[in-house]
């Protein structure tokens, strides 16, 4: 990755981090882990849009399922000019325009109402299955977390996906292993997500899922016709914050004001940046 780019995502995650914790409540590690996922269909230009106009019939078409990483696209967003940054800035402030989840109403840019775990992959492939009937060469992307997997909404919406032939819709699973709780396998057991996805009819790959280059060349790459195409990204919870990576304490938690001092040493937020 190169210099400019890891600065961006570095500027990107304190962005979020200092915003969520001026909201008060924030998801800081699921934002982190998707974030370079974000990023490279955003700004690695791998997404068709259309700048002038958010609700272009042919554009291709992004869904946060794991809603709660929503302060992930609401900086991506704003970092592509999408949105103003005093609209992030106001994120779940009185009077503000964002809240704790992607919201439709929050923004033109926004394809999907998400944050109720599970429904994402339903609410894609319906509109995977009207851009096919309308001819449409558009994309629709959704990324869903690896516990949210656990929703059985996700698997009955794959099993209908891969028989309609829904070759026009891309399901990115941020897998960075970690539930609410604790970690996925002590869960439920080891998942077998490749398994599991090539039994319900789907194309299935897999990728480093903070690794900017290798995921522009998969998201560059045709799939297989007539399947629908699931990718599993590999990433690490928090990632970018040490105290964070990896830890399931650190699911819905702000930093206190000790942590606070890791986050301003490694991501360069001064002390005055907290409050504001």
């Amino acid at each position: 990755m190169d210099e400019k780019t890891t600065a961006t995502l570095r500027m990107l995650r304190k962005q979020i981090a200092v915003t969520g914790y001026r909201g008060g409540m924030a998801h800081l590690a699921s934002s982190y882990s998707c974030l370079e996922i974000l990023y490279t269909l955003y700004a690695g230009g791998i997404l068709r849009l259309n700048r002038d106009d958010p609700m272009w019939a042919d554009r291709d078409r992004l869904i946060l399922s794991k809603g709660h990483a929503g302060l992930a696209l609401y900086a991506i967003l704003t970092h592509m000019g999408f949105m103003r940054e005093d609209e992030f800035s106001s994120y779940l402030q009185l009077k503000g325009c964002i809240g704790g989840e992607p919201c439709m109403r929050d923004s033109k840019w926004v394809e999907a109402t998400t944050g109720s775990l599970g429904h994402g992959l339903s609410f894609a492939s319906g509109i995977a299955m009207a851009l096919r009937l309308n001819h449409s060469l558009a994309k629709v992307y959704v990324v869903l977390g690896d516990g949210e997997c656990e929703e059985g909404a996700v698997w009955g919406a794959a099993m209908s996906a891969a028989a309609h032939q829904l070759d026009n819709l891309v399901v990115i699973l941020d897998c960075n292993e970690i539930q609410k709780m604790d970690r996925i396998d002590r869960i439920i057991g080891a998942p077998r997500w490749m398994e599991k996805w090539t039994s319900f009819g789907w194309s299935v790959e897999e990728m480093d899922g903070h690794d900017i280059t290798v995921m522009r060349d998969h998201f560059s790459r045709e799939g297989v016709k007539g399947k629908p195409r699931f990718i599993l990204a590999h990433t690490i919870k928090g990632k970018g914050v040490s105290i964070m990576e990896q830890n399931p304490n650190w699911h819905f938690k702000l930093p206190n004001r000790k942590e606070r001092k890791v986050f301003q040493e490694e991501l360069g937020i001064s002390e005055a940046e907290w409050e504001g």
